[in-house]
């Protein structure tokens, strides 16, 4: 699933690069974008007692994304497994095969509790439909 996103002002720091956490909220649209196109809200899930939380993130910045740039956000299903589903993310400069940030994010499904839970099974079958080889 590829989407895209203007940088703005708010999303840099002083020199006018993106502030590198920031990029998490890429990641987190990505992700979003992907499960819906799969039929998946995540917040439907909320009204049944489970949310999904992250639970791990990896990140690789290689090449400076700066104010007014426009970026594409891939965003792949890399992992399922019990309770969790990782995604793998790449960031490029709209229009250029020049990666500038790879990212790797799990997420977990949890009860009301706060303990782990099963992915439920309308997410895990769809997201074994993408997995990433």
């Amino acid at each position: 699933m590829k989407i895209t996103a203007r940088i703005y002002y708010e999303d840099t720091d002083c020199g006018g690069v993106v502030y590198y956490a920031n990029y998490l909220k890429y990641f987190e649209r990505g992700r979003t974008e992907l499960l819906r196109s799969l039929g998946i809200s995540l917040s439907g899930y909320h009204a049944t007692g489970i949310v999904f939380v992250v639970t791990g993130v990896e990140a690789s910045y290689i090449a400076p994304c700066r104010y007014d740039d426009l970026l594409t956000i891939e965003t792949v299903a890399a992992g399922l497994s019990g309770a969790t589903m990782t995604f793998d993310h790449t960031i490029r400069k709209e229009g250029t095969d020049k990666v500038c940030v790879k990212g790797r994010v799990t997420v977990a499904a949890v009860g009301a509790d706060g303990r782990p839970v099963r992915v439920p099974d309308e997410v895990g079958k769809a997201l074994k439909s993408i997995l990433k080889a």
